[in-house]
Parts: structure tokens; C-alpha cells; sequence
């Protein structure tokens, strides 16, 4: 049997695998948290000074300084405001910086050398540099471990969620991938009430940082990627995972895999980065959805900034900034499994209507009095593009054969990263034209949606393992029916 065939004998998503993947949706929490630590870690809190004038020198001014709100952030311990206050922006650059180094680095790591191991040292690591966070002597010590935690956190981000993809069968992707990104909007929602009950910033900087102790002991049993291991001709540990996965579940079946296409052939170089681009099937789909996931990012973060005169509880906004995102997934849930709809359709879908959603606004009156007005339209643009967010990970995944996934969602994710670099620049263009940051996200929206279209269906089709699978007949054009004929080797077929 191939792998396909080996996980409806095992079960899809029995209890065993129940218990592989909670441990790694329950870290959202932590990453999410880790995301967003500058937020709170620094918020710069209301102050006053008791003399204007031109300051010789930091100390001059750190001298006649008085912070008036019950906060302490490194903005108070470190007098960031002013000519200092960029520093505090720089940090978040910096981690989401390490972030897209860590997707480039990481994703096609863990497809030469395995799943495992890259996900467990990534997490101890960024644990580690979390901690160094709490403990930094100096903004320099400070900056440099938000960036190494960063880094760490783009790898383990993509692993941990290829492997909550590769532990289950096909037909609960949909399911693990969207529960891992709710997870991830209720991390924000948790460390916002943390950093209400914790106002000394090296505290909740420890406190956000500890349950990544936990779930680190909790995720050294985990097993390595069945498919990874049946990807990279690794036959008889797979057939042990799957054993071990049918025995947890309680099937009394006995696993025997067949060899899988391409992992035969001796002397040849293993699937790379650069298969990406040498493949005709895998460049064009690659050019498509890195454009895909730049718009993602470009339109979610903007609208966020769009947004800011949300004024009020520092607190109660960051909550809502992971909230506003739940009605999201259920919706996800809902369509991308019907067959009307499907993940293409219902990415293209979602993606065109936060286009449009921004685009009415250039109609509406700059201070309009009704329930319809910019705030509500940029709010269900965002809404819209967290829900094409979340199927665009999971459409990823099924895109790209196993052994060049997570290289493919790492250039994936880089492109991402660049939309959220370029994001707080867009409302700056309202200098040009009120309207104008709007009719960015609403072109940009529309027309991603579009080029969503060209990508083939995956819904109810199975998974390439390898590169060589894309060869057959059904993968030959991005806009053909997908019909899978029987391969003698590892056919993906079965319905």
C-alpha cells in the first residue's frame, strides 16, 4: 500500500494522532505570544516633561522625564522616546527579520534532515533566546535576542505546522491547519490578558516564555514525519510509525509500504530549494503563490494600521487584534470542504471580497455617522483576509509534493514577511490621496484572487510525494481536470 492507503487503515485521525498534534496547536499559544511581546513588552506609556527645550545630550532629558501611568516597559527602563523611540519600533523589525531568515533557513532543512529534529531545536533555541529577553542587561542585548528568537520562530513556526499537516490523513488538513491558526489568534487574545495582570515587563517577557518549557518536554516523544520518512525512501520507519500510529488507534491491521516513486534512484541529488525553480509545474505555481501570500500579509497587516483609531485600552485592542480573526475559521471550515467551493475557489472568494471591501471605501465620506463607515469595511476586509490567510497555508501544503514542502512554504512565508515589512508604509500614502491606501489593498486583494484561480483544485485529490509524481498526466497543466491514474510504483490513487 502506498501512504495514503496506509492512513485510511490506520485512521485519518484517530486518538494517537489527537495526542500528536495537541501538544504542537496548543504552542501557537507561546509563538503567538513571542509575535506579539513588543506590543506590551513595549508599550510606551503616558509621560511628561517638565522642561521643553533642546537636550545636549539623553541624560539631560532622561533628568526631567516622569512617566505617569503604572506601566514598566523597556521604554521606561531605557528612556525610548523621542529621537530613542524608533528603537522600540527597530526591535519588531528585527524579530520578524529573524522570522523570514528562519522560513528560508529552516523549511528546506527539515526536508533534507527530517521534520524532528529542526522543530525541537528551533523550539529549545527560541525558548533559550526568550529568556535571554527577560534577563537583558541592555537594549543591545535586547535587540540581538529578539532576533535570534526570531529566527528560531520562522523555523519552527512552518515545521510545527507541516507536521500537524503529515501526522493526519488528507482529509483532516483542513481541520489541523485551521485549528492551528485559531490557536494562534487566541495567543494573542491570552498574552493581552497577561499583560494586563502583569505590568513589569521582565515578568510577563518570563511569563510568556515559560510554557514554551512545557511543551518542549511534551514534544520530545513525538515521532518523525511518516511521510517525510516514506518521501525520502525511509520505508521501514515509516511502516514502524505507522504501525505504532494503527496499534495507538486501536486497528488491529499490519502496514506494508511499497517503495515511493523517485526515492529508488541512487547517485542522483536529493529535492532542494532550487527544484522550485528548475521544475516547469513547481516554478509556476511557486511565482503565484509567493505573490498569493505577499498580498495576504500586505492586506492583514495595513488594514490592522488602517484601523488604529480603534483608540482606548491598550490591552482590550491587542485582545481584539486576535479576536476579530475567530469568525474567520469557521467559515474556512465551511466552504473549503464543499465541493461547490473547494480551496481555490474559496481562497479567490475570500481574497476578492477584502478587495472590494477596501475598494467601496473610496466612496464612503471620510467621517460617516452610520454602521456603515471605513473603520467597519477595513475590520470585515480583515476578517476576509485572515480567512484567506488561514487557506493559503493549508492550500500550500497540498500544492507542493512532501519532499520539497517545507521548501516551499518557506519562500512562501519569505514573500509573506516582505508584505508585512512593506504594510506600515501603505497608510503613509494617504499624504498623496485619502483614498489612495485603500485602493493598494483593494487592487492588491482582487487581483491575487484572481491569480488564485490558475492553481488546480486539491480537495478530495491526493497528495504527490515526490517531484516525479507531478510528471503524470494529471499534473501536467495547472488548469486541467486533475484525473489520477494508477501508478505502479506509489500511485496517489485511490478514489
Amino acid at each position: 500500500m502506498d501512504i495514503e492507503e496506509a492512513f485510511q487503515a490506520v485512521g485519518e485521525f484517530g486518538r494517537y494522532q489527537k495526542r500528536l498534534t495537541a501538544p504542537i496547536i496548543l504552542l501557537q499559544i507561546y509563538m503567538a505570544c513571542q509575535s506579539m511581546l513588543i506590543v506590551l513588552v513595549g508599550a510606551e506609556p503616558e509621560y511628561r516633561i517638565d522642561k521643553e527645550e533642546t537636550w545636549s545630550s539623553p541624560e539631560d532629558l532622561i533628568k526631567h522625564v516622569t512617566f505617569t501611568e503604572d506601566l514598566h516597559s523597556i521604554v521606561t527602563e531605557w528612556f525610548l522616546i523621542k529621537h530613542q523611540a524608533y528603537k522600540v519600533s527597530l526591535v519588531g523589525s528585527l524579530f520578524f527579520a529573524g522570522v523570514l531568515i528562519g522560513n528560508v533557513v529552516f523549511g528546506p532543512l527539515s526536508d533534507k534532515i527530517g521534520r524532528k529534529p529542526v522543530f525541537l531545536t528551533c523550539l529549545l533555541l527560541e525558548v533559550i533566546f526568550g529568556y535571554a529577553t527577560a534577563f537583558a542587561t541592555n537594549y543591545e542585548v535586547f535587540a540581538a535576542s529578539r532576533l535570534f528568537a526570531g529566527i528560531m520562530n520562522g523555523g519552527m513556526a512552518l515545521v510545527s505546522f507541516v507536521l500537524t499537516q503529515e501526522y493526519v490523513g488528507k482529509s483532516y488538513w483542513a481541520l489541523t491547519g485551521t485549528l492551528t491558526n485559531m490557536m494562534f489568534a487566541v495567543g494573542i487574545a491570552v498574552y493581552a490578558a497577561m499583560g494586563y495582570h502583569i505590568r513589569q515587563w521582565r515578568t510577563l517577557a518570563m511569563a510568556a516564555n515559560t510554557p514554551g518549557v512545557l511543551l518542549f518536554f511534551l514534544c520530545l516523544s513525538l515521532p518523525e514525519s511518516p511521510r517525510w520518512l516514506y518521501s525520502h525512501g525511509l520505508t521501514d520507519k515509516a511502516e514502524e510509525v505507522m504501525q505504532e500510529m494503527a496499534i495507538r488507534n486501536g486497528n488491529r491491521v499490519t502496514i506494508k509500504l511499497k517503495m515511493c516513486a523517485g526515492t529508488a534512484k541512487t547517485g542522483g541529488s536529493s529535492p532542494s530549494l532550487l527544484d522550485l525553480v528548475k521544475h516547469p509545474i513547481l516554478r509556476w505555481r511557486t511565482v503565484i503563490l509567493m505573490y498569493v501570500w505577499y498580498v495576504c500579509s500586505l492586506v492583514y497587516y495595513g488594514l490592522t494600521m488602517s484601523a488604529s483609531e480603534l483608540k482606548g485600552n491598550r490591552y482590550l485592542s491587542v485582545a481584539m487584534y486576535g479576536l476579530v480573526e475567530l469568525p474567520a475559521y469557521p467559515l474556512c471550515m465551511y466552504f473549503i470542504n464543499k465541493p461547490w467551493a473547494g480551496r481555490r475557489k474559496t481562497t479567490s472568494g475570500f481574497l476578492v471580497f477584502a478587495g472590494f471591501s477596501c475598494m467601496i471605501t473610496i466612496f464612503l465620506p471620510a467621517h460617516s455617522g452610520s454602521w456603515l463607515n471605513t473603520t467597519t469595511l477595513a475590520l470585515l476586509g480583515k476578517l476576509t483576509v485572515s480567512a484567506a490567510f488561514n487557506i493559503v497555508y493549508i492550500y500550500t501544503s497540498e500544492l507542493y509534493p512532501t519532499v520539497v514542502r517545507n521548501a516551499g512554504l518557506g519562500v512562501c512565508s519569505m514573500s509573506c514577511r516582505i508584505g508585512g515589512i512593506l504594510a506600515p508604509f501603505v497608510p503613509s500614502m494617504k499624504t498623496l490621496n485619502q483614498s489612495m491606501p485603500y485602493m493598494v489593498f483593494g487592487l492588491s486583494g482582487i487581483s491575487a484572487g484572481c491569480l488564485e484561480l490558475l492553481l488546480p483544485e486539491t480537495l478530495n485529490k491526493p497528495i504527490p510525494e515526490t517531484i516525479d509524481e507531478l510528471q503524470t498526466a494529471a499534473y501536467q497543466r495547472l488548469e486541467e481536470k486533475m484525473v489520477y491514474p494508477r501508478d505502479e510504483n506509489c500511485s496517489a490513487t485511490k478514489k
